[in-house]
């Protein structure tokens, strides 16, 4: 069954999209992510051209965060308060990163761009996930404790953290931190919004859990606090600058995507966390792997006309 996208000038298989849109969701409520890194490669494989792909992905994000973030709340798992400084940090990354977005796309450089840091996150990320995956089954299956080479890195960077001015308490997550720091992050996370179509929460959960140090049960909750806000920003600078957001597609998926969520958000209180990570990562790499060969394989169309935005 087909439709044709007015914005990407394609024709795609509604059931193809909703299941995409389905699998998205579901991982963004079980993990706390927007499902960005997986939506966006999988729109490009089924002929979406990157730059429709990234802009029409923050669409369904913002479906899917709320979806999540709906469920989270009614648990008691959302920090408010530091969410709000997230957010402020994410509008100022997402506005500049709109505005590089619509550079490069000027330029003709926008497909390659997004390629290219499409491959090097997901590799950095997937093989970050199986090294920890691997470390933690010697640790349980034979008690084999590894060391961790970074360990006085991280310990450097906790004290200049510690040390920075204008610290405040988040009595939610029980922590006292800078309030540079949480806008500082989520400004990196919001230019990659921009350029990538994702939630950010692959890189904002990890960044809560170990550099704001805060508690693990309402990190997922918060992180889909701060996407929805930021994702809102990119959405809606990318369809009024660039032009770029598809409706068609991002309907399509914004339906499945709600429904996704909620499964993934019940689903994820009940299975193995660590197995479901391991997947994970092996999926990443496997779609990182795929990038790489797009990058490199010769086009269909070796000319195109375009008319610049």
């Amino acid at each position: 069954m087909q439709i044709y996208l007015p914005i990407a000038e394609i024709p795609v298989n509604i059931i193809l999209v909703l299941m995409l849109g389905l699998l998205t969701g579901f991982l963004a409520g079980m993990f706390g992510i927007g499902g960005g890194f997986l939506a966006t490669p999988f729109l490009i494989f089924i002929g979406i051209p990157p730059a429709i792909a990234v802009s029409t992905s923050t669409n369904q994000i913002i479906s899917a965060s709320i979806s999540g973030l709906l469920a989270h709340l009614r648990k008691g798992n959302v920090d408010i308060k530091m969410g709000l400084f997230l957010v402020i940090g994410g509008f100022i990354g997402s506005s500049a990163g709109v505005y590089i977005f619509k550079l490069l796309q000027k330029s003709g450089n926008i497909d390659v761009v997004i390629a290219i840091v499409y491959v090097v996150f997901l590799g950095i990320i997937s093989l970050t996930m199986i090294r920890d995956s691997i470390r933690n089954f010697l640790e349980q299956k034979f008690g084999y404790s590894t060391t961790n080479a970074n360990g006085k890195i991280m310990t450097g960077i906790l004290k200049f953290i510690d040390n920075m001015p204008c610290r405040i308490y988040f009595p939610k997550s029980g922590v006292m931190v800078s309030i540079f720091v949480p806008i500082i992050l989520s400004c990196g996370i919001g230019i990659l919004v921009a350029l990538m179509g994702i939630g950010g929460g692959f890189l904002m959960i990890p960044a809560m859990v170990y550099l704001l140090r805060m508690p693990s049960f309402v990190v997922v909750g918060t992180s889909l606090f701060q996407i929805v806000f930021i994702a809102s920003n990119a959405t809606f600078l990318q369809a009024i600058t660039n032009n770029n957001v598809d409706i068609i597609l991002a309907s399509l998926m914004i339906i499945s995507s709600a429904i996704g969520a909620q499964i993934g958000t019940r689903t994820g209180y009940k299975v193995n966390a660590n197995n479901m990570r391991s997947f994970l990562a092996i999926m990443l790499l496997g779609v990182c792997i795929k990038m790489l060969f797009v990058l490199f394989s010769e086009p269909k169309n070796l000319f195109i006309i375009e008319i610049l935005k």
